[in-house]
C-alpha cells in the first residue's frame, strides 16, 4: 500500500493509500474515446511522449483513430469500444480495463472523457489505483440526470482543469472537487512553429490577404460569424475555415449558403484538416470568434506562438492566453477581443489588424509569442501532469 497526499494551490488537497507497484517505473493507462482529432486527444499523444521520455510506460486505451500512428513507438495502443455510451458496453469496457490493469501492472489511470472516465472509474476503484481526471473542456448539463453523467469528471483523485476558467466552472458545479483540483494550462510544441514551414497552396490570386480560423466545423466555433464579418471587407481578403466537419454535413452546406446568400462565396474556401503550422504560415491574421466559451483555446495560443495576430471573442477561458485591453494596458497588448457572435466588430478588428503598421505589428507579435512560450510551453504541461502522477504514486 503507497499513502498519497496531493498538494494543490500550496495546501494539501486530499490524502490516502493506493496498492501500486513500488517499482521505479511508473506505469500510466491513459483513456480517451478516440484517437481521430481534438485536444484531448493531441494531450493524450503528448502525455504519452513524456512518460517514454522519462522512462516510464505509456499505454493509451481509445476506439482508434488516425492519430494513434503519433504515439510513441515505445507506448501501446489498446483498442476498446471506449466511445460507447451503452451503459452494458461500459460495464465491460470497465471489466476488460480492469483485467489490463491487473495483467500490465499499472500504477495510476487518466480519463480525458466521460463515457470512457465511468469504465475507468470502475476500473480503478475495483484494482485500487490513482484515478485521475482531465477537463479538457465544460460540459452542459440541462438536466439532474446529464449533471450525474458529467460528474465522473470531478471524481477524480486529482482533477486537473486546463484553464482557470474550466476549474472555476467545476467548482461552481461540483463543490466537492474544489480541494482536489489544479490548473494545468494546455501546452503547445513551439518548435513546430519556429521551424520554416511550407505555406499551403490554396489557389489564391495573386496579392489576396488570408483570414484563417483553425475549428472543427460545428456551429458554437462561429463560421458564420467569419462569414458575415468577411462580407465587410475589401475583395483581396479572403476566408479559409480549416477544419473538419466530422459528420456535420448539414452544418458545413450552410456554410456554403450563407457565403453565396453574403455574395462572398468565391472568397470563402473550406479546406478541410490541416497542418496548424502551415496554416498560420500562409495567413495573415487568425480568428477565433466562437459564440460560446472556449475552455482553453489552443488556436489562439499557437497563432501567438506562429507570429500571427489573433482576434478572439471575449468568452471564457481566452483572456488568460489573449491579452487586450482593458484587462491589460496597450503595451501589454497579445490579441484583440471582440464581443461574441457580432460580425461588425470582427470586421472592424479585421480592418485593424489588417492596416498594422509594420513596426507595430512585429512589436506586437513579438510580445505574443514571449506571453504563450512562458505560459503555455509544451514542457510545462507534461511536467506538471507527469508531477502530479508521482505525487499519487509515491
Amino acid at each position: 500500500m503507497r499513502r498519497f497526499c496531493v498538494s494543490v494551490g500550496g495546501g494539501i488537497a486530499s490524502c490516502g493509500t493506493f496498492s501500486t507497484s513500488l517499482a521505479a517505473v511508473l506505469r500510466v493507462l491513459q483513456i480517451v474515446p478516440e484517437l481521430e482529432t481534438g485536444g484531448a486527444e493531441r494531450t493524450t499523444i503528448d502525455i504519452a511522449h513524456a512518460l517514454v521520455d522519462a522512462g516510464d510506460e505509456a499505454l493509451v486505451v481509445s476506439q482508434g483513430g488516425r492519430m494513434a500512428a503519433d504515439l510513441p513507438g515505445a507506448a501501446r495502443h489498446i483498442k476498446l469500444p471506449v466511445a460507447s455510451k451503452n451503459p452494458l458496453t461500459m460495464l465491460a469496457n470497465a471489466r476488460r480495463i480492469g483485467a489490463l490493469c491487473r495483467q500490465e501492472g499499472i500504477d495510476l489511470i487518466h480519463a480525458r472523457s466521460r463515457a470512457p472516465a465511468w469504465s475507468a472509474l470502475m476500473a480503478a476503484r475495483g484494482a485500487n489505483l490513482p484515478f485521475v481526471t482531465t477537463y479538457h473542456g465544460a460540459y452542459k448539463a440541462r438536466t439532474g440526470l446529464k449533471r450525474w453523467y458529467n460528474s465522473v469528471m470531478a471524481r477524480g483523485d486529482v482533477v486537473i482543469a486546463n484553464s482557470q476558467f474550466t476549474a472555476d466552472s467545476i467548482a461552481a458545479q461540483y463543490p466537492f472537487a474544489r480541494d482536489r483540483l489544479t490548473v494545468i494550462p494546455r501546452g503547445t510544441d513551439f518548435a513546430s512553429y519556429e521551424k520554416p514551414v511550407q505555406p499551403y497552396d490554396w489557389n489564391l490570386p495573386e496579392g489576396t490577404r488570408i483570414v484563417v480560423q483553425i475549428a472543427r466545423l460545428t456551429e458554437w466555433k462561429g463560421q458564420s460569424v467569419s462569414i458575415g464579418a468577411l462580407a465587410g471587407l475589401p475583395d483581396d481578403i479572403h476566408l479559409v475555415l480549416a477544419g473538419d466537419d466530422q459528420g456535420r454535413t448539414d452544418y458545413r452546406e450552410s456554410l456554403i449558403r450563407l457565403a453565396e446568400r453574403a455574395e462572398v462565396h468565391d472568397r470563402v474556401h473550406l479546406v478541410g484538416h490541416v497542418d496548424a503550422p502551415r496554416a498560420l504560415a500562409s495567413a495573415d491574421v487568425c480568428i477565433v470568434p466562437s459564440t460560446e466559451p472556449e475552455a482553453f483555446g489552443r488556436a489562439a495560443v499557437e497563432a501567438q506562438a506562429a507570429g500571427v495576430p489573433v482576434i478572439v471573442s471575449r468568452l471564457g477561458a481566452v483572456p488568460e492566453t489573449v491579452l487586450a485591453p482593458p484587462m491589460v494596458d496597450e503595451t501589454e497588448r497579445t490579441g484583440w477581443h471582440v464581443p461574441a457572435g457580432e460580425t461588425g466588430p470582427l470586421c472592424d478588428a479585421i480592418k485593424t489588424v489588417l492596416a498594422l503598421e509594420p513596426t507595430s505589428r512585429d512589436a506586437q507579435i513579438q510580445r505574443a509569442k514571449r506571453h504563450v512560450h512562458d505560459r503555455f510551453s509544451l514542457q510545462a504541461m507534461c511536467q506538471a501532469t507527469l508531477a502530479v502522477y508521482r505525487q499519487l504514486v509515491s
